[in-house]
């Protein structure tokens, strides 16, 4: 069958390379034609654009950009009527995917597939009437997004396991690429993906764990992406180390973490290193205010998310400073904190499950395509 997929960003073209894979081995005659990056291409099939030309990111890029948006957007549309797949799949990257899957539902009968749904329980709530209207069927990767599609907005959808659960798992199967043994516990600090997250985030952490250098060897997990001249500006007065494409490797070696919201949150439990969330913002007191008001959970990090309550401790906004963010970790370090976070860890880890999140949601499309009852 042919297959055409659409993901945006880096993390939407890891995720949708391996549910590519997933279904060539689930359907032998896959064909495959996708907007995405170089993951996606090394599986395989024809590339049209890369994400590169689509992932703007922001109000003021979005429109500085919005020619070259929408000439992608009619590209898209255009080649989707000229290939006629079997089905569309959208991964994530919500702005472009549900102007796509409005355009293909009303204009064909192709089924539209949304693997990673969009995250409208944080916000923009309001676009559940387009994912309802446009989208066929939506494959989960966060258990919670269940009772909120399913039981507050009546649209059922498939949860089909976490991709990041996934990857810590081969990689602790693999015992993959070991990090230098150091003589002290290892204190591991994720301080974002982008420049922006890690000039706001890195030097309140530097700061925080200074009383603990003696005690404790500091590690900074380098980005991908981000070039290590960028992070000597924060580093020159510290004893941190750094490391780059070995953020796995530091985790399984962790004592304690400081890390700043995002999957990264998730990827720290999932090796029971305790961690404190650690997320400034500009103008921190009204951003506090307005994210009780715009935000539609109380939580920001995936931990606190999927166990439902508060296993990690979220310093954002209002609550984000040096000394909260040294109180936090020293709670952490040792005793009764300690303990009770690692148990949460243990419920989150339940409540994900063991599937396979390519693997599922592979064999759920095909199975759908040739009219089989799920």
């Amino acid at each position: 069958m042919k297959y055409y997929l659409i993901a945006g960003e880096a993390s939407g073209d890891l995720h949708a390379s391996h549910l590519m894979q997933s279904l060539k081995e689930t359907d032998t005659q896959a064909e495959f034609r996708f907007f995405g990056g170089d993951l996606m291409a090394s599986v395989g099939g024809t590339r049209v654009k890369h994400y590169r030309e689509l992932a703007y990111m922001g109000f003021i890029p979005v429109l500085l950009h919005l020619p070259t948006i929408l000439k992608n957007m009619k590209l898209c549309k255009q080649d989707i009527l000229e290939w006629q797949p079997d089905c569309v799949i959208l991964i994530d990257y919500p702005g472009f995917n549900l102007n796509i899957a409005k355009f293909v539902k009303s204009k064909t009968n192709i089924p539209v597939y949304y693997y990673i749904s969009p995250k409208i329980w944080a916000w923009k709530e309001y676009r559940i009437k387009n994912i309802k209207r446009d989208v066929d069927e939506l494959f989960s990767i966060l258990p919670f997004e269940v009772p909120f599609f399913e039981d507050k907005h009546h649209y059922p959808i498939h949860y089909v396991g976490n991709p990041t659960a996934d990857e810590v798992r081969e990689w602790k199967e693999e015992s993959g690429k070991r990090i230098e043994e150091t003589q002290r516990p290892i204190i591991a600090l994720l301080a974002g993906s982008r420049k922006q997250e890690i000039k706001d985030n890195l030097p309140a952490m530097l700061e925080a764990v200074k009383p603990y250098e003696a005690d404790y060897q500091m590690i900074l997990a380098g980005a991908p992406g981000i070039e290590p001249s960028y992070y000597q500006q924060f580093l020159q007065e510290s004893h941190v180390k750094i490391v780059f494409n070995q953020t796995y490797a530091l985790l399984s070696k962790a004592h304690a973490a400081l890390v700043t919201s995002g999957t990264a949150t998730l990827e720290t439990a999932l090796f029971n290193v305790p961690q404190v969330v650690c997320y400034e913002t500009p103008l921190p007191w009204l951003i506090g205010k307005l994210r009780r008001l715009v935000l539609s959970v109380k939580y920001v990090s995936l931990v606190n998310l999927i166990a439902d309550r508060e296993v990690v401790t979220e310093l954002v906004a209002d609550t984000f400073s040096v000394a909260n963010i040294r109180s936090e970790l020293s709670k952490i370090l040792a005793g009764p904190a300690r303990e009770k976070m690692l148990d949460g860890y243990a419920e989150v880890r339940r409540r994900l499950g063991d599937q396979k999140a390519p693997e599922q949601t592979a064999r759920l499309i095909v199975t759908l395509l040739n009219k089989k009852p799920v």
